[in-house]
């Protein structure tokens, strides 16, 4: 590429998906590592779920180091950091997330029955306050208690329109999408935590007057938003998805485990293949010529996903594993997976 070039604008796009989603992590590694030869710009970032963690701790650092405050460096230390701190480190952390995998894999397995219980009810209240309380290392278990360690978002002056970011959660009462956005000032810790509240384990989180759930139910993660309603200038060139979930498989779902898990995987795909299907028509009509003088722009998407090996070895009960040897082979792969996609991405830059 010529020196006289401009950088590719570049949003990156990271799928939820609990814990798989320090795969993520290693990827922005990568991508934040890279991005400093100037070949592409990371113009915005969209997370949910997991992948708004990811996204909103990526976002803060890169404002960190615009300001002159960080170096790149320490926006890849805070997103691996998080997920280390969210690892069992003591032997009481350890033994809950052994016996919360050993439980959940034989309920699936249908050797227990699934016991359900609201996380409004007053057992389920008392027994959440009483572990926080009297937990050696309460962020364990209050999400709000960890992210605040990283994420210091009081910090960030508001409305934020390079980079962008989006966090996708869904409006509970009202039964609409939710793109929490920096260009309306609307991140928060609370807007994370928006995104990432499962409501079978814990309860909506509320702003103003709606309440929100995961947005695993709505955009995941969310991508019109890039393109529709912003002037051609914000808009990004390329779309770069950090999948999750798995697209293709290569065997027939037969135990009750595999049809589990891909009933998820289609399920947190669902949105996100409609919202990128239109873009990639749109953009195809635009390269002919047929959308002429309508502010529209042709945008690439590209993806990148797990390894085949780590893919096949993953299922919906691993989202919830906390283990740091299994967080920490996620983050590797995803390292590998994105230097990867970098290599191809830039012999073809090249090319052309």
């Amino acid at each position: 590429m010529s020196s006289q070039t401009s950088p590719r604008r570049v949003a990156i796009a990271c799928q939820g998906g609990g814990s798989h989603t320090a795969f993520t992590a290693g990827v922005l590694k990568s991508l934040l590592r890279d991005e400093a030869h100037g070949r592409y710009q990371i113009c915005a970032l969209t997370g949910t779920s997991g992948g708004a963690i990811c996204a909103a701790l990526a976002w803060y650092g890169l404002i960190k180091v615009e300001r002159g405050e960080w170096q790149r460096e320490q926006i890849s230390a805070i997103i691996q950091d998080f997920w280390l701190d969210n690892a069992p480190q003591l032997p009481w952390e350890r033994f809950w997330n052994d016996w919360t995998m050993t439980l959940l894999n034989m309920q699936v397995r249908g050797k227990l029955p699934a016991l359900k219980s609201s996380p409004y009810t007053p057992q389920m209240v008392l027994a959440n306050d009483l572990l926080k309380q009297f937990a050696p290392r309460p962020e364990f278990l209050d999400l709000r208690m960890l992210l605040d360690k990283y994420f210091h978002v009081d910090e960030i002056q508001q409305p934020v329109d390079q980079p962008r970011l989006l966090l996708g959660a869904i409006a509970v009462m009202a039964g609409t999408f939710k793109a929490f956005d920096s260009m309306k000032a609307e991140i928060s810790t609370d807007a994370v935590l928006a995104s990432t509240t499962l409501p079978t384990l814990f309860q909506a989180i509320k702003i103003d007057d709606e309440v929100y759930w995961d947005g695993l139910f709505s955009q995941n993660p969310p991508v019109r938003q890039l393109v529709v309603g912003i002037d051609t200038a914000l808009k990004p060139d390329e779309i770069w998805v950090v999948r999750i979930n798995p697209q293709r498989i290569t065997q027939e779902p037969m135990s009750i485990e595999e049809i589990e898990d891909r009933r998820n995987s289609l399920a947190g795909n669902l949105s996100l293949n409609h919202e990128l299907d239109v873009i990639r028509k749109v953009s195809e009509w635009v390269r002919q010529g047929q959308l002429k003088d309508l502010g529209l722009k042709a945008v690439d998407i590209h993806s990148i996903e797990m390894s085949p090996h780590l893919k096949g070895s993953l299922n919906y009960v691993s989202k919830l594993n906390r283990d740091r040897d299994f967080l920490l082979n996620l983050i590797a792969d995803g390292e590998a997976q994105a230097d990867a996609f970098l290599a191809n991405w830039n012999a073809d830059v090249a090319a052309t």
